[in-house]
């Protein structure tokens, strides 16, 4: 009897070791809101027809709503092997959130990796938000939020260059790669690098479909700094007519091209942000060349409560008579530690054929002004 016991608390201790060894995490937020916009169109095409004004209920009025699972096992000497899986889902229909492939969802769309962590750094593979995306928001004051941010002006640039607004596979740059295998070195006197290269896996092309980039940060002393380089083979190869049009087949043609360069101070509670872009499409530059420029200005009132504002500026170098203006402002007050509220009003005066958009899946009428205002609730468990 005395040798069960003693086995039993063998085996107690055991179990209690391993599992503080690895855990496993369910997380998620929602977020929804009413939102109004002056104008309206049916896609992102550079000809659509005005719809006239839209009042709607919206999901993402700061981020998409989603959930996900992340783990990580302690393997010993400061090492861990981790994993993440998280999707996007629409609140208004419980819909996931889009593929590659236009028109098609995914149950995870923004991860699915599995990676390791330690001394050296982290290593993820699989599915993943590109590291470009971080370091955009790290210097807007806006945050690179859904509603009137650098992500919205950048978007801009896409559905310019052609993106139907339908895939996650965007022309310039990337907010997700699949196939991706990123690396993110340790904080070194404030300055961090990532850097990523997914393989296309197309038969027969080493660089068929290949992403690489390069990201360089510095933060420290209320200050971020950050330089993007991105270039991509064969990306957006689905025609805004698809699936009528065929697919375009890979070559390995680099055809996408991003270089961005932004600045965050903050200090006593008031924040100031500035950036400058180039986007374009090396093996057609002559029709999609891209500029983008922002700035922005936000105070933190307390822990609470702050306001944010940016302005987003957009050129086509190729064509003069084509640009567009936006400025969006937004207030926020944490309810409590996990459930915030947010108002939103923004401007965006588009130009020629721009069709800069106010709100992330929202596509306004090119070429016209058009005014946005959401009020919403954030929630996270």
């Amino acid at each position: 009897m005395k040798f069960k016991s003693g086995s039993l608390a063998v085996l107690i201790v055991f179990s209690a070791t391993a599992h503080a060894q690895s855990s496993i995490t369910l997380y998620g937020v929602l977020d929804s809101g009413l939102l109004y916009q002056s104008t309206s169109a049916a896609t992102f095409l550079p000809n659509a027809p005005n719809l006239g004004h839209v009042y709607q209920l919206k999901d993402g009025g700061i981020y998409s709503s989603y959930w996900g699972l992340k783990g990580s096992e302690d393997i010993g000497s400061g090492y861990k092997i981790t994993f993440r899986l998280q999707g996007t889902f629409n609140t208004t229909n419980g819909k996931f959130g889009l593929s590659d492939t236009p028109g098609a969802t995914a149950l995870f769309n923004q991860y699915a990796t599995l990676g390791a962590t330690g001394p050296f750094g982290t290593l993820d593979a699989g599915r993943q938000i590109v590291p470009m995306i971080y370091a955009m928001a790290e210097t807007d004051v806006r945050g690179a939020q859904y509603f009137g941010s650098i992500l919205t002006a950048w978007l801009g640039i896409n559905q310019a260059a052609g993106w139907p607004g339908t895939s996650t596979n965007a022309p310039i740059g990337a907010l997700y790669d699949s196939n991706a295998l990123v690396y993110s070195s340790p904080k070194f006197y404030g300055t961090t690098l990532a850097l990523e290269y997914a393989p296309g896996g197309v038969a027969g092309q080493f660089q068929g479909g290949t992403r690489e980039s390069a990201v360089l940060k510095y933060s420290n002393y209320g200050l971020n700094l950050s330089a993007v380089y991105y270039n991509g083979h064969d990306t957006n190869p689905f025609p805004l007519t698809y699936p009528a049009a065929p697919v375009a087949p890979a070559t390995g043609q680099s055809n996408n091209r991003f270089y961005y360069f932004g600045a965050m101070y903050t200090i006593r509670g008031f924040s100031v942000s500035a950036s400058y872009a180039i986007a374009r499409n090396p093996a057609k530059s002559n029709s999609v060349d891209f500029e983008m420029a922002s700035g922005g200005l936000g105070y933190q009132f307390n822990p609470s409560f702050r306001i944010t504002s940016g302005y987003y500026y957009l050129k086509d170098r190729n064509n003069s008579a084509n640009h567009s203006s936006e400025f969006a402002v937004g207030a926020e007050y944490n309810l409590s530690l996990r459930t915030r509220a947010y108002a939103q009003v923004g401007y965006v005066n588009n130009k020629g054929t721009m069709n800069q958009t106010i709100v992330y899946g929202a596509p306004v009428a090119p070429g016209v002004s058009t005014t946005a205002a959401m009020v919403g609730i954030r929630h996270s468990f």
